[in-house]
């Protein structure tokens, strides 16, 4: 009985100097994720959604802001919650914290979480023109441009719509290809990474694009989930406000009380 006491009051003493953190964030850090939170300092939950709601960011905004209000629902006492995302086509603009501060990594997507800060992936966008990344996340969950997804995709129009109209669907659906040049694959050196890279070369020579890799850089995401938020890198959201876009600002992203947005 005493051992069993002494065992209690020891994993109080833990909680009581850590935080304990829920993360929300996008399917495509699952493995990024999972591998720095055995890691952090803090207690952490993490609960992702699907890869690809970035398409559709009003989906993307309702999604996240039912996950965010659940939390309150359910009634668990995390010191903050935080969001694996960038502003996402501006799919977070609008997202409301409730009674407990959201935390977001100040970036326009979550490349710039994977690279490790924004100034490295602006800079990268500077010197190199017409880049599509690829990572471990987003070649498992999405099947990004390359021969197996125009197959793919090739084989479903045929089936719907006949082999005329399906050539000529994927040749008017694949223009957008057009504006990239060169796939990027972003290298955590995670475990079967070199099968990551090959994949990455085989999808840029069939597309007819240049091969690039980029040492990804795990700080921004270790000091998300170890909470060492300072403003620079993130931004956080108190209770009762709402993030807004601020993209013409270094700061990419801000927040405002909800009362304000109804005066306006």
């Amino acid at each position: 009985m005493l051992s069993s006491s002494m065992n209690n009051l020891k994993e109080t003493k833990i909680r009581d100097r850590r935080l304990k953190l829920k993360v929300i964030a996008c399917g495509v850090l699952a493995r990024e994720l999972y591998h720095l939170a055995a890691v952090a300092r803090n207690i952490i939950d993490i609960q992702l959604l699907p890869q690809g709601l970035h398409n559709e960011p009003d989906k993307l905004r309702q999604r996240l802001q039912q996950r965010i209000d659940a939390v309150l629902e359910e009634g668990m006492d995390y010191d903050a919650i935080l969001l694996g995302y960038g502003l996402c086509s501006n799919g977070l603009a609008g997202i409301t914290a409730r009674n407990i501060p959201l935390i977001v990594p100040r970036g326009h997507d979550c490349i710039t979480i994977l690279l490790g800060s924004k100034e490295a992936y602006k800079d990268y966008f500077d010197a190199h023109g017409g880049v599509y990344w690829y990572s471990p996340g987003w070649i498992e969950r999405s099947l990004p441009p390359g021969k197996e997804r125009y197959e793919r995709t090739l084989q479903q129009y045929i089936e719907s719509y006949g082999e005329d109209n399906a050539l000529y669907l994927m040749e008017t659906e694949n223009n957008w290809h057009k504006e990239y040049s060169l796939a990027t694959y972003i290298d955590w050196e995670m475990p079967d990474s070199e099968e990551y890279k090959g994949y990455t070369r085989e999808c840029a020579a069939y597309l007819g694009w240049g091969y690039d890799e980029f040492t990804g850089d795990e700080g921004l995401l270790q000091r998300l989930l170890n909470g060492d938020w300072n403003n620079d890198d993130f931004l956080t959201v108190p209770p009762e406000s709402m993030i807004v876009p601020n993209v013409n600002s270094p700061e990419i992203i801000a927040c405002k009380l909800c009362n304000e947005e109804a005066k306006s």
